[in-house]
């Protein structure tokens, strides 16, 4: 069994590439978390877990991450992803991932009411709302990465 993550932190970047998954690895890398193995999970921030933006994983990692992606092919086409993480009082929160075609701030802002939504479907209260979000303007192959990613 994997130990509870205890730290988490919000990354987001675009990138173009020669090809859909070399844009999306070149995203990943420039969100920094491109040499590590992502195991996706759900949309549960763990009891106990605190933002931290400075830690680092070991390279090859198994890396728990809840993340949203775009790759698209269309020229001049604006693509975004985001990402929000909502803190409860001292209970575990909640982590929503968007990604469309739109602006940066239309992501953000799209995963802020998403996060609020998943606290009131659950009756919690939100006492803290991280939002991280990026966009990218296609040329030939493009990809945008939101990502919450948690440590121990």
């Amino acid at each position: 069994m994997l130990p509870t993550p205890r730290k988490v932190k919000l990354v987001a970047a675009g990138a173009e590439g020669p090809t859909p998954l070399n844009a999306f690895d070149n995203a990943l890398l420039r969100a920094g978390i491109g040499n590590l193995n992502l195991v996706r999970v759900s949309s549960i921030l763990p009891p106990g877990c605190v933002h931290d933006p400075d830690f680092s994983v070991p390279a090859g990692s198994l890396t728990p991450t809840a993340y949203g992606h775009l790759i698209s092919a269309e020229p001049d086409q604006e693509i975004a992803a985001a990402i929000g993480v909502g803190f409860s009082e001292d209970d575990y929160g909640v982590i929503m991932e968007f990604e469309g075609v739109c602006g940066r701030e239309d992501a953000a802002a799209q995963v802020s009411v998403m996060v609020r939504e998943a606290f009131a479907a659950r009756g919690k209260r939100l006492v803290h709302l991280r939002v991280e979000a990026a966009a990218h303007r296609v040329q030939r192959h493009g990809a945008v990465v939101a990502a919450a990613v948690m440590w121990y």
